[in-house]
Formats: structure tokens, C-alpha cells, sequence
């Protein structure tokens, strides 16, 4: 669905495994070891080799891992974001679908 955020328009989808918005995927055990975020929420996936992985988008600050319910946005520059399903309609006024 498009969006608007005064004053970008983007690209907005919900999140789902089969979407393939991801830019990339980490493995659940390194996220816990070497970060310092909040893992309960993150959406998980066991690949048939029995790791645990989790996805993420790349920006210009590094990785934003996505949970359960987000959203990725694309902006026309193709700069990627994630935003909570709490917050985006609250940033983001649908335009069209």
C-alpha cells in the first residue's frame, strides 16, 4: 500500500516471511550474545539445518531487526525502514492501496 509522510511518499508493506523485504538474516544466538535489544518480540525462523534466525533491514545506521507485526517502508531513494504496527498509521497516511 502507499503511504504519505509529509513530505516523502513511500512504499509501505506488512511483514511477512514470504515478502522478502529483509535485507538479510542473523542468527538468533548472535543477536542475544552481541546485542543489547529486547529479543522477545523478534520474528524467528529454524531453518531446516535447525538454526535459529532472524531478520533485518540495512540503513544508514546499521541493522534494524524486525518483530512480529512490523512494517517495512521503502522510500523513493530506496532507503529502507521498520516500523510497529502501533505507530505506523500514526506516521504514515495511506494514499492509496
Amino acid at each position: 500500500m502507499k503511504c504519505k509522510r509529509t513530505p516523502i511518499v513511500a512504499d509501505v508493506y506488512e511483514y511477512t516471511i514470504d515478502s522478502h523485504l529483509e535485507d538479510g538474516w542473523e542468527p538468533f544466538s548472535d543477536v542475544v550474545t552481541k546485542g543489547w535489544i529486547v529479543t522477545d518480540r523478534l520474528l524467528r525462523v529454524t531453518r531446516d539445518s535447525g538454526l535459529v534466525v532472524v531478520p533485518y533491514i540495512t540503513h544508514k545506521r546499521g541493522r534494524t531487526f524486525i518483530e512480529e507485526g512490523d512494517y517495512v517502508i521503502i522510500d523513493a531513494d530506496g532507503t529502507k525502514h521498520v516500523c510497529g504496527a502501533d505507530k505506523i498509521f500514526k506516521r504514515y497516511e495511506k494514499i492509496e492501496d
